[in-house]
């Protein structure tokens, strides 16, 4: 039996012989202590004023009082206001260490739970990953390990987004652009090459607009003299909303704004995409193989990007499957009237009863949008897994709406499941240097950002010696995990609903809330271990403990709570903050306590295995973190 649970029993016999009342233990609240007060467990005592007839802090002083009589886990308490601070005696803490079992065995039986399906990563075919991949991919690979650690059985996914008009940007530049170019023959990985092919296309399309604009705008005497006017727009944004402009200024920027965007449709790199994409869809031989050529070279940088980021997936989705299954489930739900069409042909959902808009399913062509794409990719999976009780998005918060309106669509197609599908909602990550563009070449990518980290953390490992005894792969193996270590802990550390800015210069130090700290930590553990196997301990029996190592052992009670927390609200975060102050605490303890000089073989041998018990809990904290745990740094 738990503490919580022995204290409720305890506390609800002395508020019976205390009050003669019987207690509801729904009202009996206990809870950790906070880190300013002294103490383990808090009870809240304001429920039980009306019991008492006293003040709360007489109540509490009452009821801590005969707790300490009557519980000899108990070694004293202290009042503040209405909250009664008890304190478990030090030979508690050393049986429960003792009897303590390794991380894994201390949580639910593996496939124990339910059966979840996590989705991350899904890339578009047409550029490399970047930096905000990263947060996604660690996040939904960590999410996915902690769901496994509370017992369920999780299958991690990706749908690959290998259609649409993006992805014929790149096949369309290439055709035209490309003189034939492969991975082979630039020597760039093929992710990267079609990423290239995806930032000529902009920067071909932008200057035939700005072209067409300045063609158009010459019969407009007020527009004429503007020489960019898309950046003119840009900067005027808010001129038609806010109060204060001419009806004429309002008119000019109105006008201005039709010239660009006819531009834009009428742009011939446009309109050939669009013939490409609708031949895609006709199944015409010469641009599917085109397509199947160059998204092969994409999946090859993909797979050397994952391999290197040491993370996986149980199964894939590809868009250019589901978009198919899903066009078929609109036109059934047209049907039966679930949806309406419009004169064009293009086919929608009426959401405004439910407080939305309207939402766009076909398009009038017949082709299909991102939503057509998610329904089907919905239902494929729970074709293929009827067992799923839950699907798991891992998309970024400016995807928060489409995700709301996704759910409501396959609920009113007669889905119940749909209500408890899960959109893992996360902020953006931003760089010192300021925000990223796909489209203008500008993203952090991730091979090079991998690769940084290994230099910086190559270069910070050297600054500190203590690699005499690694062979020169043995370094090369430790400095690569050192540097997923930085750049992975950096990223989950921080709760997945904020937007963050990542620092490569402060998450590779080795002291301070990073990475490589907790790894530090956890080598400590190992190096004594090692020295202990050379000695003959045998465990004693302790009655009275050090500050520290009540404090360490206290951290290493709560790991279950924690595991269960951070699986209940999908953060990686509330174990990369647990497993930080673990560390801490581990440091404290390692400085204050002696292990091969204390004389009392029964303090050394208990030392020594809080240590190792410390060090696994470390070990499993940073494998649900996704990062490697070296033996020596």
């Amino acid at each position: 039996m738990g503490l919580e649970a022995m204290l409720t029993e305890w506390v609800e016999s002395s508020l019976k012989e205390l009050f003669e009342v019987e207690v509801n233990p729904k009202m009996i609240q206990i809870q950790k202590t906070r880190r300013e007060f002294d103490g383990d467990f808090t009870l809240v005592v304001f429920p039980f004023l009306k019991m008492s007839k006293k003040s709360p802090e007489q109540t509490g002083e009452m009821i801590g009082t005969l707790l300490c009589e009557k519980a000899d886990f108990l070694s004293g308490f202290n009042v503040v206001k209405g909250f009664l601070n008890l304190e478990v005696a030090d030979g508690w803490w050393v049986n429960w260490l003792n009897d303590l079992s390794e991380p894994q065995d201390r949580l639910p039986a593996p496939g124990s739970g339910e059966t979840k399906m996590v989705e991350y990563s899904s890339p578009n075919t047409n550029k490399p990953l970047h930096l905000g991949h990263i947060r996604n991919i660690l996040l939904g690979y960590s999410v996915s390990e902690l769901l496994k650690a509370n017992g369920h059985k999780v299958i991690k996914t990706q749908i690959i987004n290998d259609k649409g008009i993006h992805i014929c940007k790149s096949m369309l530049a290439w055709q035209k652009f490309g003189n034939g170019e492969t991975p082979q023959s630039s020597g760039l990985k093929g992710d990267k090459l079609v990423g290239k092919y995806y930032v000529e296309f902009d920067k071909r399309y932008k200057q035939e607009v700005k072209e067409r604009t300045s063609a158009a705008k010459e019969a407009h005497s007020q527009l004429a003299e503007i020489e960019d006017l898309g950046a003119w727009i840009k900067e005027q944004g808010k001129l038609s909303k806010e109060e204060g402009y001419s009806d004429e200024a309002k008119q000019l920027f109105a006008e201005a704004r039709q010239l660009v965007e006819r531009a834009e449709k009428e742009a011939p790199l446009m309109l050939e995409t669009q013939e490409m994409l609708r031949k895609w869809e006709a199944k015409d031989p010469e641009v599917v193989e085109l397509w199947k050529t160059m998204n092969g070279w994409v999946y090859d940088g993909f797979d050397q990007t994952y391999n290197r980021l040491k993370v996986d997936f149980d199964q894939l989705y590809y868009e250019s499957d589901t978009y198919i299954f899903g066009k078929k489930k609109v036109l059934e739900g047209l049907e039966k009237g679930i949806f309406y069409q419009k004169e064009d042909g293009s086919i929608w959902c009426d959401l405004t009863q439910e407080g939305l808009d309207h939402k766009l399913l076909l398009r009038s062509d017949g082709t299909s949008v991102y939503m057509t794409q998610d329904i089907g990719t919905a239902l494929m999976r729970i074709e293929d897994v009827p067992e799923l009780s839950q699907l798991i998005y891992t998309v970024g918060n400016e995807q928060d709406y489409h995700f709301q309106v996704l759910f409501m669509i396959l609920g009113k197609l007669g889905y119940e499941w749909a209500q408890n599908c899960y959109h893992l909602s996360y902020g953006m990550v931003d760089l010192p240097s300021g925000k990223m563009k796909s489209r203008e070449g500008t993203v952090v990518d991730a091979d090079d950002l991998m690769e940084e980290m290994y230099l910086k953390a190559k270069e910070t490992t050297l600054e500190l010696g203590k690699l005499d005894n690694l062979s020169e792969e043995g370094q090369e193996e430790l400095f690569n995990q050192i540097g997923l270590a930085a750049l992975k802990y950096f990223i989950l550390k921080v709760d997945p609903k904020r937007r963050m800015m990542f620092n490569p210069e402060e998450s590779v130090q080795i002291n301070g809330n990073t990475g490589p700290f907790i790894q530090y930590g956890y080598a400590r553990t190992q190096a004594i271990k090692r020295r202990a196997e050379q000695e003959n301990l045998v465990p004693g029996t302790l009655s009275e403990l050090d500050p520290s190592e009540t404090a360490l052992i206290r951290q290493l009670y709560f790991f279950e709570e924690v595991i269960r927390e951070a699986g209940d609200q999908y953060s990686p975060a509330v174990v990369a903050n647990y497993v930080y102050d673990l560390v801490k605490l581990y440091n404290v303890f390692y400085h204050a306590c002696p292990f091969f000089n204390e004389e009392n073989d029964a303090k050394k041998a208990f030392r020594i295995n809080l240590s190792e018990k410390t060090g696994q809990t470390i070990g499993f904290c940073l494998n649900l973190l996704g990062i490697g745990a070296p033996e020596r740094m």
